[in-house]
């Protein structure tokens, strides 16, 4: 397939500077917060409908589960593909795509009870992902740098609070109309964002120049859908399995060719060069650590809460009640996020990303101090929602420093995959060590209160590797340099030529 190729904007008049006069330019921020609000909220409305949907649809669960997985695939997928044909394209217009992709996914489950639908539908949902990378750039390229800080840290919250607004209200929906009454709700909620973000974002100034790299995207494409798979199917079909172990193997070839095709490419979908650098990928592994250690509190908060009374450590909550419980944790992360901003201004946000990780440490030590009672497991969970906060707001503001405004699209995309496959891989590992810790209660096989420790134990140590990890970033005065001269030693000469026009 031949590349597609994409102009250079330098001849571009520039769009005028985002004063914050008008209503229009006023309300960037919070249209581009209820995206990413919206994006969390689809991703989890899924999750109470998931033990009835077997039921509800004539399939089975192991069927029902690929309503989670393909959105998992597609946006992991998706992210780094749409952050880069944002850079190149516009990074309004592909927000406006990834928005109208979700919706109308939504609409299609509204409009459907047939499984394969279903998943289509939630493998279209998955584009979403890219929102929140992509309105981070258009933050930096739009706003004032004295305002970028906090309102990146915002955007970055989104995730967390929507999250924790999207499991109690599908289940508040659930428990009272239609199912399908929820997609509804939804598709009307991103219509609305959809409506909103075309009405008053402004279109970029900032360009990558250069051909989109389809094959690259292609090969990406099929290695972290092959990894992915694994890492997410593993506990059901085996871990010891040929499907499994095949599919481990493919993806290691795969990526592994990729790669090298990256660094052949001229216009590459990933710059590896720069992601090589250790300002950019070690913020890259210390958010697969992250999203590993922050995941597990949201998969064993609610089933620990919503386990029966008999299993002499389980509170025998509703889905509605276990849904309340995370939304504690939601308003946290929206009310931290200036304090984030404001602790990455005064110490940088290296320090922010490793108080974070330390904060989610601590709240999982909570959790195994005593998780029997209902304050105090809220308290826990609402201390690894600081954590998160503090962490996945400095991310954004490492990567934004550290790439050229050309890519500030496709590093957040990368960054945000990277969460990604460490929330996979926090599903499978906690999924594993239940699995292995159950006991049987009124004749049905739980996991065991230790189950859950354990997996809270395993939770805080990879949040204090992350604390290591996110210590060894060098600062923007380290040897490593910075985004602006990388660029210079790596832009191509007919950039360099244009640049000293």
């Amino acid at each position: 397939m031949a590349p597609i190729p994409v102009p250079s904007d330098r001849s571009a008049p520039p769009l005028e500077p985002v004063g914050r006069t008008g209503l229009r330019d006023r309300m960037t921020v919070p249209v581009l917060a209820f995206g990413g609000i919206l994006m969390a909220v689809m991703q989890t409305v899924v999750v109470p409908l998931l033990p009835d949907l077997p039921r509800l649809t004539g399939s089975s669960a192991g069927t029902v589960s690929w309503m989670v997985t393909a959105t998992l695939l597609s946006g992991a997928v998706l992210t780094p593909v749409l952050g880069r044909a944002g850079d190149m394209y516009g990074k309004r217009r592909v927000l406006v795509i990834a928005l109208a992709l979700m919706t109308a996914g939504s609409l299609m489950c509204a409009l459907s009870s047939d499984i394969g639908v279903l998943i289509a539908a939630r493998a279209l949902q998955g584009a979403a992902a890219a929102v929140v990378p992509l309105s981070i750039s258009i933050l930096r390229d739009e706003l004032p740098p004295e305002r970028t800080g906090s309102a990146v840290a915002f955007m970055s919250s989104t995730v967390g609070i929507g999250a924790a607004l999207g499991l109690p209200l599908a289940a508040l929906v659930i428990q009272y109309v239609d199912w399908h009454a929820m997609f509804w709700l939804t598709s009307a909620l991103g219509a609305l964002g959809l409506f909103l973000a075309w009405w008053a974002v402004r279109e970029s100034p900032e360009r990558s120049p250069g051909r989109f790299d389809v094959l690259g995207a292609l090969g990406l494409a099929a290695g972290l859908a092959s990894l992915l798979l694994a890492v997410s199917e593993g506990g059901q079909w085996g871990w010891s399995s040929p499907r499994i172990a095949g599919l481990f193997g493919g993806s290691v070839v795969i990526l592994a060719l990729w790669c090298v095709q990256q660094l052949r490419a001229e216009y590459p979908l990933v710059d590896l060069r720069l992601a090589a650098r250790p300002r950019v990928a070690l913020p890259h592994l210390t958010a697969l650590l992250v999203g590993f250690g922050f995941y597990a509190n949201s998969l064993v908060t609610a089933q620990l809460v919503q386990a029966p009374k008999a299993t002499g450590y389980g509170l025998g909550l509703s889905i509605v009640g276990s849904g309340l419980c995370l939304l504690p944790g939601g308003v946290i992360m929206l009310l931290f996020s200036p304090l984030s901003a404001r602790i990455s201004t005064a110490r940088g946000p290296r320090v922010t990303l490793a108080l974070g990780a330390a904060v989610l440490a601590l709240g999982y030590a909570v959790r195994i101090a005593d998780s029997h009672h209902l304050w105090m497991i809220i308290v826990g969970a609402s201390i690894v929602a600081t954590g998160t906060t503090l962490a996945y707001s400095a991310l954004p503001t490492l990567i934004l420093r550290a790439v050229p405004a050309g890519q500030t699209a496709s590093a957040n995309g990368v960054n945000v995959l990277m969460r990604t496959i460490g929330q996979a891989t926090c599903s499978a590992a906690v999924a594993a060590v239940l699995v292995r810790h159950t006991s049987l209660v009124d004749g049905a096989s739980v996991p065991t209160l230790h189950g859950y420790l354990l997996a809270f134990a395993m939770a805080g140590t990879v949040a204090l590797v992350a604390c290591a990890a996110a210590l060894t970033i060098p600062g923007d005065n380290a040897p490593d340099g910075g985004a602006r001269r990388f660029r210079r030693r790596t832009a191509p000469a007919h950039e360099e030529a244009l640049e000293g026009a």
